[in-house]
Parts: C-alpha cells; structure tokens; sequence
C-alpha cells in the first residue's frame, strides 16, 4: 500500500542499497582493496571481471585516448594492467557513471545526462581540490562519486512506497532535503552516510558525505566534508548541480579554510576539472 510518508528504517535503507546497479558495490570492494597497497592488479582484474557489464564498459572505455591506450585493449587484466594500480579508481569510477547516462532520477525531477554529469563532475573537481590542499585524491574523488547514492536509494524508496504525485516538487518543497524528512523521516545525505558505512567504506567517507552540506557549525571541523561542499559549488557554477541543492553551495572563505584550500586554489582546479570531465564524457560517449 503505498502512502503520503513513511518512516524509512535504517533495514529498508540497507535492502534497497543492495538493488542498485552492481557497479556500485564492485566500486565498494574496490574501494577496500585500493586502501591495502598489497592488493594484486590480478586480483583486481578478477573482481572487475565479476560484472560483466562493467567489464564491458572498462574495456571499451579503457581504449579511449582519455586513457592512453591505442586501441588494442581486449581484456579487463589488459586494461588494469595499462592504468596500473593509480588510475584503476578513476577508470571503474567513468566506467560506473557511464552507466548512470541512461538512468535518471524522476521523482527528483533529475535527467540521467544530469545525474552522469554531476557525478563524474563532483568526483573530478574533489580530486582537483584534494591535490591543491595535500589531502587523499583517491577518497576524495570516491566521496565526490558516490555523493549522489542517497538520491538513489530514496528515488526507489518513493517508487516502492509513496502515493502517485508525492515526489518532489520544486515549487512545495525549498530542497531535497526538506521533502525527503517530511516524506521518509532522513535525508539524502544520511541514507549515504549509511549505506557507506554498512559497505565498509572509510569512516571519514561516510561523515563526510553527512556533512557536506555545511549546516551545522561543527561540520567545518570535517575537511573532507567542506572540500566536497566546494567541489559542488564548482558543480553548481557550471551548471552541474542538482536543483534541490542549490542553496548549500556557496563558497564561502570559511570552508575554503576548512577544507585546506586557499582562492588562488580554484582556477588550476577549475582547469583541470573541465579537462578530466570533458576527456571522461568523450570516453563514454565513444
């Protein structure tokens, strides 16, 4: 029977997760296996070679110019042993948002192209601005990749359980936010939060994604948090940011300083975000 609101539990969170693309908890058992620099390119290879229509896509992706390659790449072990243990996360990351270019969110009102966009968009510019400040690329640009998963979880929890016509609406809700409290009883961010925490992601990963949006005072006592925070303003000043989130994405100097960065930071980061993001939606669309 479906409703005007219910209240998700934490359960329900956690089963819906495991219905989302198999991408995404391959990029998680990725995720582990990166963090120990013991892990075999060969064992790698066999866990991507598990899904075999990421395999597919690293495959062809991996044979673009975006990743060096000629054209002869064959093999999933033939391309994770190109990009070498560094560029692994970048290339399964493309290879997973490419997926979402034909699956948007509808009952945020969110176009696949939109939802690719800001993913690939969020993860690249969080990798751009954790080289600037000397933090962790590799989790950044993970937390700027998975930002969005909470959205995901939610839009097939209002599938599932919400009446026709309760999913948002720009002119009755002032965010995302406010109409998943009001219709689930948690936010986007949380959802993330947790889902991350039960697929064994880092800790800091998680509380980030928790407190990106910069809503409480001590949540500019988590760098990583307020370097995604202005990751997505970049997103949101380009126009790749989602509409019910537009008002958490000021920078401001306060959260540059939280998240280890300085303005003469933005312009290199800026360049070379375009740049990752332009070569990553060439190798999907290839």
């Amino acid at each position: 029977m479906f409703a005007d609101r219910i209240d998700l539990a934490p359960k329900t969170i956690v089963q819906i997760a495991r219905l989302l693309p198999a991408d995404l908890g391959v990029l998680a058992r990725l995720g582990t296996m990166l963090q120990d620099v013991n892990s075999e390119l060969s064992a790698i290879a066999t866990l991507l070679r598990g899904d075999v229509a990421l395999a597919a896509r690293i495959v062809r992706i991996s044979n673009s110019a975006t990743f060096g390659s000629s054209g002869r790449i064959a093999s999933v072990e033939d391309a994770v042993n190109r990009v070498g243990f560094t560029e692994i996360l970048r290339l399964v990351g493309t290879a997973t948002a490419a997926r979402f270019a034909h699956l948007g969110l509808e009952n945020y009102g969110i176009t696949a192209r939109r939802l690719r966009d800001n993913i690939l968009y969020g993860a690249f510019a969080s990798e751009a601005l954790a080289r600037a400040s000397g933090a962790d690329a590799r989790v950044a640009y993970t937390a700027g990749l998975l930002r969005p998963i909470g959205l995901m979880i939610l839009n097939q929890a209002a599938r599932d359980y919400l009446a026709p016509g309760r999913h948002f609406i720009p002119a009755e809700w002032p965010s995302y936010s406010a109409w998943e409290l009001h219709s689930f009883g948690v936010d986007h961010c949380e959802v993330a939060a947790m889902v991350l925490d039960e697929w064994r992601f880092p800790e800091e990963l998680g509380q980030a994604i928790r407190s990106h949006a910069m809503s409480r005072p001590e949540d500019l006592a988590r760098p990583l948090a307020a370097l995604l925070n202005v990751a997505n303003g970049l997103a949101h000043r380009v126009s790749r940011s989602f509409p019910g989130e537009v008002h958490w994405w000021e920078i401001t100097k306060d959260r540059l300083l939280a998240a280890g960065l300085t303005e003469q930071d933005f312009e290199p980061a800026i360049v070379g975000t375009e740049a990752a993001f332009e070569a990553a939606i060439a190798a999907t669309s290839g």
